[in-house]
């Protein structure tokens, strides 16, 4: 399974080095051997180590160059990172990231051979309109994508759960999921306020290989639970 930490805009660089050293420890002590990922603010990127592996949340598709508030292939290479988080719905809805854009970044990260944690989901209004108007909006977001490409995870979060507490129901997400893997082989994620009531019951699910956490993955104690629970899946 993948297990995926998003801490966004939290943390210190002090904080995060402390975060990435408790959570090494852990699963060092634990032996687990699930994927885990964290990525950190860009001010706080550090190196990965043995069990946990760093990626970026954000980067300009260009090895450097004149992208003001940006970073490139050059600054990622000084920490050795090879895993980016594209797509994320805070990168398409709240700045503005178009289609075309995060394909730009995703054929560019490819062609590096990065890893790549790409993000597709609904707001509300689209889950509203019915089952049919919120696959063509998922589908839209495939668009331009290479589905076979076998550095891919994929994380489905449904934009209106992000942050709020609220999820779909358990049925809800095993039946999308189990529509979503028939369109890409890629492990298949599950984000949207997933916290330390529900991830059990959600890593549990059938079609569900890991879980995308951004809130709840902020005290490390609780992320280091839900990799132990993964572990004990064994899926």
């Amino acid at each position: 399974m993948v297990i995926a930490a998003n801490l966004k805009t939290n943390l210190t660089r002090a904080k995060t080095a402390q975060y990435v050293d408790a959570l090494e420890a852990f699963l060092k002590q634990h032996a687990i051997g699930q994927k885990v990922l964290v990525f950190p603010a860009t001010s706080n990127l550090v190196t990965s180590q043995a069990h946990v592996t760093l990626g970026v949340q954000n980067a300009y598709p260009t090895q450097n160059g004149a992208f003001t508030g940006e970073i490139g292939l050059e600054q990622l290479e000084e920490f050795a990172i090879k895993t980016i988080l594209i797509g994320h719905s805070e990168r398409r809805h709240v700045l503005g990231e178009s289609q075309e854009t995060l394909v730009s970044k995703f054929n560019f990260f490819k062609e590096q051979g990065f890893e790549i944690l790409y993000c597709i989901g609904e707001p509300l209004e689209v889950r509203e309109a019915g089952e049919e108007a919120m696959m063509a909006y998922l589908e839209a977001q495939y668009a331009g994508i290479d589905t076979t490409y076998e550095k891919l995870i994929i994380a489905y979060e449904p934009v209106w759960a992000i942050g709020t507490g609220k999820t779909p129901t358990l049925e809800d997400i095993e039946s999308l999921h189990a529509k979503l893997k028939a369109k890409s082989k890629a492990p298949l994620l599950y984000g949207g306020s997933v916290n330390m009531k529900n991830y059990q019951e959600v890593l549990a699910l059938q079609n569900v290989d890991g879980v995308l956490v951004g809130g709840a993955s902020l005290v490390v104690e609780d992320f280091a639970q839900m990799c132990l629970f993964a572990q004990t899946l064994n899926k």
